[in-house]
């Protein structure tokens, strides 16, 4: 079922659905697209939506350079609402390279990011630093990081939205959690948000908005972590740099695509009459304030309704 979001896009954004990609660079071996917000990267099972590779795919046999050996092979991924620069290759062999060198052959990759500030002023991140907080997953892949105190519910509960992700049995049960390290440094701090620049250790699915939301800091347009602000119609997260050694020719190389310049500017002045994001404008209260569904509410919401909860708020209602 669409979020609430997606719907919205589907009625205002003139390209839904129609993103294009722009070409960087290609040679025999590779090619380094940019990505727009809101296409997926690659497709997943199930799913007939266009994506980055299918349209990468589509152009090179509009050149007449497509067939089986050369065609575009994924060897990384960004979020459907984050933009930036993305490579592929454009063989088996190529693809197996890049995989196998990735760590050593990338020298740089940057993410430009705008968050909320966090509600609580103790949380404020300094100025530069690393979060390695472990991330879990739920049911439906979103991450986050474990708080002290949470556990899985206990075998034998009905439909626990962490059941493909929780280890042990019993008591012992817990989350199952992988090693994540992103790096920071906090480009501009404004009054109500806050432009960071990272990079990565690892490259965990939802690595950069859990860690930041961990903290406070969740991405502005971020409907999976209940961004409270939305002012750019989309996630506020793009990779503006990627920089690395030829896999095969050894040429260092460069692709730079600079983030909207507007969200420097929002950052420095202040969203201080902020609209309510789409998801937020639901006139049903989902959950008290100690963030506890009452009793009512577990046994009365509709799968719409769940749809538009978080994945916290999904987990407890259950």
């Amino acid at each position: 079922m669409a979020t609430a979001n997606t719907v919205k896009k589907s009625q205002t954004k003139s390209n839904f659905g129609h993103e294009k990609i722009k070409i960087l660079y290609e040679d025999d071996y590779i090619c380094v697209i940019n990505k727009p917000s809101g296409l997926l990267s690659v497709p997943y099972p199930g799913s007939r939506a266009k994506t980055a590779e299918s349209l990468l795919a589509d152009i090179m046999r509009r050149n007449g350079s497509f067939n089986s050996k050369h065609r575009p092979f994924v060897v990384h991924r960004l979020d459907r609402d984050t933009s930036g620069v993305m490579m592929f290759a454009l063989s088996e062999n190529a693809q197996k390279v890049i995989m196998d060198t990735w760590h050593k052959m990338v020298t740089e990759r940057l993410y430009h990011a705008v968050a909320e500030n966090p509600r609580d002023k103790k949380c404020v991140l300094p100025a530069e630093g690393i979060i390695d907080d472990e991330l879990a997953f739920n049911s439906h892949n979103l991450g986050f990081v474990p708080k002290e105190g949470d556990v899985p519910k206990h075998k034998g509960e009905k439909d626990s939205v962490y059941e493909r992700h929780i280890e042990g049995t019993g008591s012992a049960r817990k989350f199952k959690t992988v090693t994540a390290r992103t790096h920071y440094r906090i480009l501009e701090r404004g009054a109500t948000h806050t432009l960071f620049e990272l990079s990565l250790d690892t490259g965990r699915k939802n690595q950069i908005r859990a860690h930041l939301a961990s903290k406070g800091y969740v991405l502005a347009g971020d409907e999976n972590y209940r961004a409270r602000t939305d002012h750019f119609g989309r996630l506020c997260l793009h990779a503006r740099t990627l920089e690395f050694d030829h896999p095969f020719t050894g040429e260092h190389m460069k692709f730079e695509v600079p983030e909207n310049p507007e969200w420097t500017g929002y950052v420095k002045r202040g969203d201080h009459k902020p609209l309510k994001p789409v998801w937020l404008e639901e006139k049903t209260s989902f959950a008290r304030p100690d963030n506890k569904p009452s009793k009512k509410q577990s046994t009365r919401l509709s799968a719409r309704q769940k749809a538009h909860l978080n994945f916290i708020e999904q987990g407890k209602l259950r």
